[in-house]
Order: C-alpha cells, then structure tokens, then sequence
C-alpha cells in the first residue's frame, strides 16, 4: 500500500458519508453479481450434478471470483497509474468510497425507525425486508426494530470495518477481493437444497476472511462505547458470553456487543422462507427493545467506523514510516 493509498482510504470513507449509495451510480459489485451468475452456471453445466461435483465446482467458484475481481481492480488501476498518476489516485478513492456502506446501511435502516414512528408497521416490515434475508410478514413493531438492530450490528463488520481493514492493508484491490468473497457468499452460501453443497467452499471462505476482522469490529465497538456513551461494560460481558451464539462463528461477534451496549436482547427464534428456525439469544433484556434503538445502534455504527479509520490509518502510517527509516 502506497502513501497515496494511504490518503484514498479516508477520502473515500468521507465521500461515502456524504454521497451514500445512490441509486442512480452503477454499482462495481453488481458486476462482480453477474460474474458470479455466469460462472454458477458454466461450472454447474462442467461438473456432474453429484455431491462431489458440485464441490468441486463450488471450490472453481470460490478461487475465480476473488482472483477475476483482485486482477481486474488491480488492471484498472495500473492503466489508469500509466496514463496519469492522478487519475490513478482520483480511481483509487473512487474504489474505496464504493466499498465502504455507513451511510447506506443507516438511511436504510433509519426507514425502519421512520416507518415504526408513524406508525405503520406493515411499512416498517417492507423496510426491514429490504436489508434482513429473514421472512418478515410474522414480524411485530419488536421484531422489525430488533431485525434492523441486527443487521446494523453484523453489516458494521461486514459492511465498513472489513473491508476498511483489508483496504489498510492491501488499498482498494484487496478490499474488493473482500467484498467479491462476500458477495458471492450472499448469492450461493446457502444452506438448502440448491447451494448445499455448491456453495460450501464460498460460504467457508466468507467465514475464513472473516474471522480476524469481526473480532477486531467487536474490539472497535466496545471501545466506541466510551465516546458513544453506551454500556462498556455490558458490551464486555454479553460479548465474552454470547459471542458464539449463532451458526456464522462470527456474526454473533458484533451483535454481542451491540446487545450489551443497548441492553436489550437480539437474535433467537426467526423465519426464513415459511420455516421456523430455533436460534439463540443473544444479551439480556434488561429492558424492551424500542424504535429507538435504531438510531442508537447507528450512532455506535458511525463511532466505530470512525474509531477504526483512525487505528488502522494510524499503525498503516507507523508501519510505513518505519519501513522508509
């Protein structure tokens, strides 16, 4: 990672935070969906439609997608450094302002919190719809808030400070193998009869370039607490005591925090396409969950998005002057 990396990286998070994702700006990782669609269905027409064929097409699957998306990241930029280094610069910010989504995922989940208040609640279960893959026409105004605290937990790892820590690391090119292997997770790292086996290898790598990360997110959050002005404390104990409660090993790494922080009590029991799934809780309800605990949890969100920018900036800056000594 270059200096000049080293300055894309918060220009783009800036850029994110006043720009969000508009609808009308074509989005780079709806080209790495379609990728990910053509090469499903070249693989699957290669390989037997057997268990082992298709993991051996799941495994295809999960080494091109990560490998097509880091090349072509990496050949734009190169083409772009040999016209004019500015240019280079000016694409650099642009592909980490596309990888980062604080502002998105808070306006979206900030329509929840809007509908609740109205109130309408079948509103509010459209609005949560559009960021949970669970089922929410059963949902009640507690479970609509608590879905959409979920999501602003888990997609604070996901979503912001992973790739804010793979883009310290390697620039915008290793941040968009990140967000190549969670994107194609999210399209075929499913548990049913289609992608059990298909997608097994690109659900294990989601969770293997996950595991570092999200446990660093739950460090950032509870530090944020502090200037947030959340339960530290609680956040600490329910995340020590409850960070394993999910099938994802690192899902529940975020969403503890969060439970603690806010002192309510998330996840448990949840539908997904007509079927009852029993789940785990996770925190303690020390009180009921509410509307506002939406815009609480984004105020955590923003604080441990900034927190991390400033850490990893911080030790990638140390790590080069060091280098140049």
């Amino acid at each position: 990672m270059s200096e000049w990396t080293l300055l894309a990286v918060p220009a783009g998070f800036l850029l994110d935070l006043l720009a969000g994702d508009p609808h009308w700006l074509y989005h780079p990782v709806r080209l790495v969906g379609k990728l990910i669609e053509i090469l499903e269905k070249a693989l699957r027409r290669c390989f037997p439609k057997t268990e082992k064929g298709e993991m051996a097409a799941g495994l295809l699957l999960a080494l091109l997608v990560p490998a097509l998306t880091g090349g072509a990241a990496w050949g734009v930029l190169y083409l772009a450094g040999r016209v004019n280094p500015w240019l280079a610069f000016a694409l650099e910010i642009l592909m980490c302002y596309q990888l980062f989504a604080v502002r998105a995922l808070k306006d979206e989940s900030m329509k929840v919190y809007r509908a609740l208040k109205k109130p309408d609640l079948s509103e509010a279960r459209q609005a949560v719809s559009m960021i949970v893959g669970r089922d929410t026409d059963r949902l009640d105004e507690a479970g609509v808030t608590k879905a959409a605290v979920e999501t602003v937990a888990e997609n604070t790892s996901d979503g912001i400070i992973a790739p804010m820590l793979y883009m310290a690391v390697g620039g915008p090119v290793l941040g968009w193998i990140y967000k190549a292997v969670n994107t194609m997770d999210s399209m075929v790292g499913y548990k049913n009869e289609t992608y059990l086996y298909f997608g097994r290898c690109a659900a294990k790598l989601d969770d293997l370039v996950n595991f570092i990360p999200a446990r660093i997110s739950a460090v950032m959050m509870m530090l944020a607490c502090i200037p947030c002005r959340f339960d530290r404390r609680g956040a600490a104990r329910i995340f020590r005591r409850d960070r394993f409660n999910h099938a994802s090993p690192n899902s529940a790494q975020t969403e503890a925090v969060m439970a603690g922080a806010l002192g309510v009590q998330l996840a448990g029991d949840a539908w997904y396409f007509g079927k009852l799934y029993k789940k785990k809780t996770i925190g303690d309800e020390r009180r009921p969950v509410e509307p506002e605990d939406i815009p609480r949890a984004n105020r955590l969100l923003y604080g441990s998005a900034a927190l991390s920018l400033a850490v990893f900036l911080l030790v990638r800056w140390g790590i080069l002057l060091w280098l140049h000594i």
